[in-house]
């Protein structure tokens, strides 16, 4: 008894002494590898709540009092906590309300407790737990182990104002990965679900941010992506005049949309082999389309190779876009709309400026078949190699032919309606084309034929 009444009487002598013993900027113990957080907020009356769930080791410039083999001193840990939520979590919140930034965030309550508490399962029960006793005295609880919940409040005018967070805690693990819930006033629960930092994430976005925000990612996406780009460059590189490239152009964009929308729909399989075998068919499709520049040929058929790839690159796509739609709120088709047109935005500018500066190269050799033989081996020593690699990557998988059942079924029918679905397109596209074609036989430079060959000579029909 007496010694617990001493240690009682020390706890702020340690945690103080914890404080000063730390050098400033070193971090008492490593920064954790994989940080999980999860985050609960909900806008209520005249404040708005923000709980929090960090594991205690990263606040990572604060010695925590142990004892033992490093289980931790709670009663004096928890005298730490105010200070380091604010310093490591509030300092790196802001919280907008009507676009309008609000006050950084007060810390009302803090505590340790067990990794194995599942009171974070919904708002109250996070609530009740923050307002609950400390974990009892007894239970060994390592550092690694231990969580710190914080309950954040800020005011606001009205829990009915339109919601918007930026939380920066990507520095509270080398790898970070946040589960955020929106809960709305009427009880309404959205997720969010994300690596690092999100940026502003607007919690209940409007229409037209939604539209906007889906607009940039995509067209940052298609420029960003070195295999989409140099898949276009392959396409283009033999086919130059304006009628030629909007039917290689017009054919990848449809194509790529379909199987866009069709994933974002819950059409594509679901297994965790799907996306290498997406990666590395496009690598094949860039490898191919480089071989066929070499190989050399009339290209009448051009299109429909833009359109077939186009099938694979527009799961490719779906890839990126399935982890951002949980931003986009009740917005689902006008975000899937808007993406899809960046992306289109974005393939646009990459054509505008790959045609004019092939042009300009081709022209000054000596040959510009040898030109496009050399840029074609080039891309296609590139494709190869990823090609290899992500084959090698799709190929450790341990497939096995699915069970004969229903689930079967439905997703064989799935397929079947996305095979019907891209065989009209391919022949609507193939009739129009051919309709431009017979339209452009008598022009003198044959500038509305697709199927302008390699060097601009139209040829001749058959009857």
């Amino acid at each position: 008894m007496r010694l617990f009444s001493a240690r009682t009487l020390l706890i702020p002598l340690i945690a103080a002494v914890g404080v000063a013993v730390t050098p400033g900027g070193h971090s008492a113990h490593e920064i954790p590898a994989d940080a999980t957080i999860r985050a609960i907020v909900a806008p209520s009356g005249d404040q708005m709540r923000v709980v929090v769930r960090v594991p205690l080791t990263s606040m990572r410039d604060i010695r925590f009092p142990v004892y033992g083999p490093g289980y931790v001193d709670i009663p004096a840990a928890t005298l730490l906590l105010p200070d380091q939520a604010r310093l490591w979590i509030a300092d790196y919140l802001t919280l907008y309300e009507d676009g309008n930034p609000l006050p950084p965030p007060e810390v009302v309550a803090a505590r340790i407790s067990l990794p194995s508490d599942p009171s974070f399962g919904s708002l109250d029960g996070a609530l009740a737990h923050l307002e609950a006793p400390a974990v009892p005295e007894g239970v060994d609880l390592i550092l690694e182990q231990a969580v710190m919940d914080v309950l954040l409040s800020v005011p606001i005018a009205s829990d009915e104002s339109r919601f918007s967070i930026d939380p920066r805690w990507a520095h509270l693990g080398i790898r970070t990965a946040t589960v955020l819930r929106f809960v709305s006033p009427g009880g309404e629960e959205r997720l969010f679900q994300y690596d690092g930092d999100p940026g502003v994430v607007r919690l209940d976005p409007r229409w037209h941010q939604a539209f906007f925000r889906f607009v940039g990612l995509g067209f940052v996406h298609i420029l960003e992506g070195l295999d989409h780009l140099l898949f276009l460059l392959c396409l283009v590189i033999p086919v130059r005049r304006f009628w030629p490239l909007v039917s290689v152009v017009t054919s990848f964009t449809v194509a790529h949309s379909i199987t866009l929308v069709a994933s974002a729909t819950g059409l594509a399989p679901g297994g965790l082999w799907f996306p290498p075998l997406i990666e590395t068919l496009i690598a094949a499709s860039i490898v191919y389309m480089a071989l066929e520049n070499i190989v050399g040929g009339q290209h009448r058929h051009r299109w429909a190779w833009a359109f077939a790839f186009g099938l694979v690159h527009g799961f490719g796509f779906s890839f990126v876009l399935s982890g951002t739609l949980q931003f986009a709120g009740r917005h689902l088709v006008p975000s899937l709309f808007a993406f899809n047109l960046g992306v289109e935005l974005g393939q646009l500018l990459a054509v505008a400026l790959i045609v004019p500066a092939l042009g300009f190269l081709l022209e000054r050799l000596p040959s510009s078949r040898v030109g496009v033989i050399i840029l074609s081996a080039l891309v296609a020593h590139t494709g190869w190699h990823w090609m290899v690699e992500r084959g090698g990557r799709f190929l450790a998988y341990d497939l096995r032919f699915p069970v004969a059942d229903g689930a079967l079924l439905a997703a064989a029918l799935d397929w079947l309606l996305l095979l019907a679905l891209a065989g009209a397109a391919a022949w609507g596209l193939g009739t129009l084309f051919s309709r431009l074609a017979r339209r452009g036989t008598g022009r003198q430079d044959g500038a509305a034929d697709p199927g302008v060959s390699l060097e601009g000579t139209p040829r001749a029909r058959q009857t």
